[in-house]
């Protein structure tokens, strides 16, 4: 499991991690790709794009996890 580091952020948003990670190629890949259910947020699926995700949030996505720390 990859762990990502909120430092002085309150949160960030799912298609955002999914770029910084480089998890998608694009924006427009990781919009398509949670609205078609792609992204899991605590084991359940999440189609919000923007979804914001804080310290204890963990995401599974493209068969990896990442923890929010």
């Amino acid at each position: 499991m990859k762990t990502f580091e909120l430092n002085d952020q309150e949160f960030i948003e799912l298609n955002r991690l999914l770029k910084t990670l480089g998890m998608v190629g694009t924006g427009g890949e990781a919009k398509i790709r949670i609205s078609d259910g792609e992204a899991l947020l605590n084991g359940e699926p999440e189609t919000q794009v923007r979804k914001k995700l804080r310290s204890g949030d963990v995401i599974e996505f493209g068969g990896e996890k990442v923890s929010i720390k």
